[in-house]
This record gives structure tokens, sequence and C-alpha cells, in this order.
């Protein structure tokens, strides 16, 4: 009876030591297949090897990742390139992780989950990473070419009129969510296609504000003689002058009264055309050319009465606008100090 029963449990043992040999034979066998119910950036990888998944999923990332991020503001175009944004998808990393969640448990789990067709569970998707730094750049780029500053409205100076040059207004890219945006389109994993946010920044100078930015202008034409007031834009008088005579040219350009004087002294310039008197101070009086008023405007020349009244109409001054003393006077009480003063 001893003798039977040994015979037994040996045959036994050697079943299941045979039975085991074989589980971990088989278990091995499968060690490099994924299990079914794994997928990877939704590949279903399970039943592939460690080497068939990754192929899958390299082919599948390589479709994925073959255009760009397209930026779009008002018919413009930009984009940003995978290889530019130096993107790089870590494959390897995750069929490994797949692996690892198929080995997870022990023999006996792992044999039973193959027997009865059992299942894990697992949605992996691969680390994804790109240059900051490139996209950063790409963003600044799109900032500097679709961005502006608001331009102020503005006169379009002449001696005979003033016409306005509309304001423009800013535009000003929001570059943090833009670069949000252009990263969430990498990290979703496909070619995207954003738009541009921006904003407007309103000129700090409008059309509608001009008479108010240039309350008095003063214009004066040195090939018609006349000196020209303007005032919330609009011609209010007009004066006959002298002006700088060839080689003395009253100086062309836009500038504006620099200071004003009533019965000014005469400072003459240090020129060969003052000859004994050059350098000196004239003051009020008949020695004194400059009559009445003056309004500095630009590098010694100015505004200034004359009782020369027959040099109006003349190129006849040293550089100066003459006036008439009555006109003046009356010019000098209608404009203060700045206010501009347009040459040509």
């Amino acid at each position: 009876m001893r003798s039977r029963s040994f015979i037994a449990v040996a045959v036994v043992l050697a079943v299941l030591l045979v039975g085991g040999a074989a589980a971990y034979a088989f278990d091995q066998s499968r060690k490099d297949t994924i299990a079914d119910g794994i997928s990877v950036a939704g590949i279903d990888v399970g039943g592939m090897t460690r080497a068939e998944a990754r192929l899958a999923v390299r082919r599948e990332y390589a479709s994925r990742f073959d255009r760009p991020v397209v930026v779009m503001h008002d018919g413009k175009r930009f984009a940003l390139a995978p290889r530019q944004a130096r993107i790089r998808v870590d494959v390897d990393a995750t069929v490994d992780e797949a692996i690892a969640r198929t080995r997870e448990g022990n023999l006996f789990t792992r044999i039973w989950r193959e027997a009865t067709g059992g299942k894990v569970d697992a949605v992996l998707r691969p680390d994804i990473s790109y240059s900051g730094r490139a996209v950063r750049r790409f963003v600044r780029n799109v900032g500097r070419s679709v961005g502006r500053a608001p331009q102020d409205a503005s006169i379009n100076f002449a001696t005979e009129s003033l016409s306005p040059v509309p304001g423009r207004t800013g535009i000003t890219v929001h570059e943090r969510r833009l670069r949000e945006a252009v990263t969430a389109a990498i990290v979703r994993q496909g070619a995207a296609k954003l738009t541009v946010p921006v904003g407007t920044v309103q000129p700090k100078v409008t059309t509608e504000q001009l008479a108010q930015r240039y309350p008095t202008v003063v214009t004066i034409s040195r090939g018609g003689f006349t000196l020209r007031l303007w005032k919330g834009l609009k011609l209010q008088k007009s004066y006959p002058i002298a002006v700088g005579q060839a080689g003395l040219e009253t100086p062309a350009g836009l500038y504006n009264i620099q200071d004003k004087q009533v019965n000014p002294s005469w400072h003459v310039p240090n020129s060969a055309w003052a000859g004994s008197l050059a350098g000196q101070v004239i003051p009020p009086g008949p020695a004194d050319p400059i009559k009445a008023r003056w309004m500095g405007i630009a590098g010694g020349a100015g505004i200034h009465g004359t009782d020369n009244v027959g040099s109006l109409g003349s190129a006849a001054s040293h550089g100066c606008i003459r006036m008439a003393i009555p006109d003046v006077e009356d010019l000098f009480n209608r404009v203060s100090v700045g206010t501009p003063v347009y040459i040509a």
C-alpha cells in the first residue's frame, strides 16, 4: 500500500512539475508580447511584440507630425514645422511601459488571463518633447509681423492748406496666449490651424482731436510772400511779408515759436553782411530794424515788424520774416510759444 501511495504522489508531483515547467515556458515565450486591451496613442497594440508595437506607433506619429502648426491672421500664414519645433516622441519608453503593464502580477495570474481571454485595460500616450525656445522665437516673429504701433492722426502741412492725415489703430499680439495655443497644439499630437489672438490700441490723437491738438498754426509761403494764420485748422487771416534774400534765405521746414518779445533789441549776428555791427546788441529805437514785436522760430530767424513796408512782397531780409507793424502786433496777440510754424 505504501508503495502505491508513493507512486501516486510521485506521479502527481511529476505532472505538476511538467505542467509548471510548461506554464513557465509559455509565460517566457510571451514576455515580449503586449497583452490585449492595451493601446498606445489610440493604436491597439494588444498581441503585438515590442518591435511590432514600436514600428506601428512610430508610423502613426510620423503621419501626425508631418504637417506644421499653422497660425493665421488677416490672410497671413505662419507655420511652425515639426523639425523647427524639434518635436521628439518617446515611443520606446511607452512601448516598454505597455510590456511592463502586461507583465504585472505573477505567473499564474498571467497564465489565467491568457487562458480566459482576459485583458489589461490601459490607454498609454508617449511623452512628447519640444523646444520651448523655438516656440517662443516663432511666437515673437508672429508678433513682430502682425503687431503694429498705433499712429496718431496728424497734419499734412502746406502753405495754403492743412490736410488731416487720419490716425491708425494699433495691433498688439497676445503672445502668452498664442504661445499656450501653439504648445497645446503640439501636445495634442497633431497639426492645427490657429488664429492669432490680438487686441487693438487706439491712437492718442484721432482725426476728431486734431483741431484741439493744433489750435493755432502759422504757414509761410516764401514764394508767395504770404503768412497765413490758421485757427482750428481753418484759415483766419493772411498777411503780406518779406522773406530772406538770395544767399540768406529764410529756412524751410516745420518749426514752432520759441520765444516772444515786445519791442525787442536786435542781437546782430556775427556775419559778414552785418559789417561793423556784427556781434553788437542794438536797443529799441530808430537804429533797431526789428520793430514792435519778435517771435523767434529757428536758428536766429524769426518774425518781426518793420518800418520798411516797401520791402514787403519781396526777398529782402537777412533770413527773417518781416511784417508791417500793425500786422505783427495783431499776429503776436493771436499766437503763443509752441505754435507750429511751417515754412516752404
